[in-house]
C-alpha cells in the first residue's frame, strides 16, 4: 500500500473530511462541541491554506492554517500577517500511529515558511497527550491563556501556545 500523500485540500473533500473528524470526535472530543456544520468549521475565517492526508480516496488526516488576529498575534509580540495559526489538524482514528500527524504539522508550518510566515498553534491546556505531541516535535512554548472557545466544563478554554520550529 502507498504511503499516504499530503495534498491541497479540495472543496469535494469535505464530507469526507467531516466524515473522519466525527470520528475523531467520538473518539477524543475534538472539537469538544460538535459543530453544527463541520465542513464550515473545517474552513475557519481568514484561512490561508488546507491539506489532506489522503490514500486513493480516503481522507485519512487535515490540516488548515489560518490568518490569525491582530490581537491573537499582539499577545505574542508578532505581527499577524507574520504568523501562520495551524488549525484543524487531526487524523482519522483508523490511520493514527503511522505518523501522520507529525506529517501534517511539518507540511503546514512549511507551507507558513514559505509564505513568509512563522506558524503558531494553540492547543487545549488540559489535552496532555497533544501537548506532549507538540513538544516532542520541538514546538516552542510561549505562553498560557484563553482560547477562544467553551470547553468541556463549561468554562472559557485554558490554551497553550506554541511558536514552530525554525526552518
Amino acid at each position: 500500500m502507498p504511503a499516504p500523500l499530503i495534498r491541497p485540500r479540495h472543496p469535494e473533500d469535505l464530507p469526507a473530511c467531516a466524515k473522519a473528524l466525527y470520528g475523531v470526535h467520538e473518539k477524543d472530543g475534538y472539537p469538544v462541541r460538535w459543530p453544527a456544520d463541520p465542513q464550515h468549521w473545517l474552513t475557519p475565517d481568514a484561512i490561508l491554506g488546507a491539506w489532506v492526508a489522503a490514500d486513493d480516496a480516503t481522507i485519512l488526516g487535515h490540516v488548515a492554517l489560518a490568518q490569525p488576529s491582530d490581537t491573537f498575534a499582539a499577545g505574542i509580540g508578532h505581527p499577524a500577517p507574520k504568523l501562520a495559526l495551524v488549525g484543524r489538524l487531526f487524523v482519522a482514528v483508523e490511520a493514527r500511529r503511522g505518523g501522520l500527524a507529525s506529517n501534517l504539522l511539518s507540511h503546514a508550518a512549511q507551507a507558513a515558511r514559505d509564505e513568509g510566515r512563522q506558524a503558531v498553534l494553540e492547543v487545549d491546556a488540559n489535552a496532555a497527550a497533544a501537548v506532549a505531541f507538540y513538544e516532542r516535535a520541538g514546538w516552542r512554548f510561549l505562553r498560557d491563556d484563553t482560547g477562544g472557545w467553551i470547553a468541556a466544563d463549561g468554562l472559557p478554554a485554558r490554551v497553550r501556545i506554541y511558536l514552530a520550529p525554525e526552518g
